[in-house]
């Protein structure tokens, strides 16, 4: 028998995040009792682009889009979260108190 690995869970977590909120690094890890794996959780949305995980969603504490390096195109994962409604200036989410998304609240 063998358990899921670190980035199985991250993803299952990730695909939860609902369409037009945001999430962190930090934010995921905690929830999967990991609380100092936020970069961890950064490398497995690095290679999630073949399964369908919404890495997107996924920012750093402060609301920066700092995985945007890993999307094809300069702007993609602002485009993507631009099409949710949600509203990036400088890279920066705008209200991301009120679109945070945390998964130790809400599952």
């Amino acid at each position: 028998m063998t358990d899921k690995n670190f980035f199985e869970k991250v993803y299952e977590v990730a695909r939860l995040i609902p369409h037009g909120r945001v999430t962190s690094y930090g934010a995921i890890a905690t929830y999967l009792g990991a609380a100092r794996s936020a970069r961890m959780v950064g490398w497995a949305m690095n290679n999630s682009s073949e399964k369908e995980v919404p890495a997107h969603r996924v920012v750093n504490r402060k609301g920066l889009l700092t995985g945007k390096h890993h999307f094809d195109g300069t702007n993609l994962m602002q485009q993507l979260l631009e099409s949710e409604g949600i509203k990036v200036v400088d890279n920066q989410i705008q209200d991301f108190e009120n679109i945070f998304w945390n998964p130790n609240d809400e599952l």
